[in-house]
């Protein structure tokens, strides 16, 4: 277990696991799941060459689209496996596959860097801060 371990005033500890200056400032425990960890920053995803950020799956769906990407219907799989996710795929033979929730308020940047690293020069995850506000 790596991490820094921290005691209350009562001498109870609890571990912090890849502490940061913010998550030592948190006082309630980390829970597992989360959309971000105890100090991390929320990232957004930005189409970079509109400098756009995706706020919705119409959006995204908008942007892959004219990439190429297209909406994977697999009814069998659908159905029986992981009706909560929506795919893309680039094409029939291509073994490129983008999963994601199917609740766009549950996109962690899991998701995000795995639409990065298949679109490289169109999108970026960056902090909410570091982007300008599109017109």
């Amino acid at each position: 277990m790596s991490g820094v371990w921290l005691f209350n005033k009562n001498g109870v500890a609890r571990l912090i696991p890849n502490p940061t200056r913010e998550s030592f400032e948190r006082r309630e425990p980390h829970l597992p799941g989360t959309a971000t960890a105890p100090g991390a920053r929320p990232r957004v995803l930005v189409y970079v060459p509109a400098n756009h950020v995706i706020r919705s799956h119409a959006e995204l769906e908008q942007r892959l689209g004219e990439l190429g990407w297209t909406r994977y219907h697999n009814p069998a799989a659908a159905a029986a496996a992981k009706p909560d996710l929506i795919q893309f795929h680039k094409s029939d033979r291509s073994a490129h596959l983008i999963s994601l929730p199917r609740d766009f308020a549950n996109l962690r940047t899991l998701h995000m860097y795995d639409i990065v690293v298949k679109n490289r020069s169109f999108f970026e995850v960056r902090d909410p801060a570091n982007v300008a506000p599109s017109v």
